[in-house]
């Protein structure tokens, strides 16, 4: 009778190691694979989705500029005013107008995204300056005298 009976401590011990082993295991590769997810699934089209949309928006304030200046005065001054998207993908954002004399262009960053759209038509003859927003309404102002 002794050869059928076993004895069942060390056999409960041994598999309570090899339960907590495996499952520790799996956890570590489970914490990996989310980071790995997030950072391939998520945020790198998160990012192509701002950059696209930042390259719209700084095409939308240059053709919004050129047009103004199509139909500025000789001698006075015109001024538009326009909406811009208040957030892309859930964050703000900032459109600087940059440049010197010879190449202007137009910034759109959220700080991490970066897209610049060069000043189409007027930007070697006139100079632009300012920065804005999404949120609120956008003005842009043309005065002849250059003030």
């Amino acid at each position: 009778m002794t050869g059928i009976c076993r004895n069942l401590d060390e056999d409960g011990v041994s598999m309570m190691t090899e339960y907590l082993t495996i499952t520790s295991v799996l956890v570590a590769m489970f914490v990996i694979i989310m980071f790995t997810v997030n950072a391939g699934l998520i945020e790198g089209p998160a990012n192509t989705l701002k950059y696209h949309s930042y390259v719209d928006i700084g095409n939308g304030v240059s053709v919004r500029m050129v047009d103004l200046y199509t139909i500025a005065p000789g001698d006075g001054t015109i001024r538009t005013v326009f909406d811009l998207p208040d957030m892309v993908a859930g964050e703000e954002y900032e459109v600087m107008l940059e440049g010197s004399e010879e190449s202007q262009y137009i910034r759109v960053t959220d700080g991490s995204v970066v897209a610049e759209v060069a000043i189409a038509g007027i930007g070697a003859t006139k100079g632009v300056t300012g920065n804005t927003t999404g949120g609120g309404y956008n003005v842009i102002t043309y005065n002849s005298g250059g003030v």
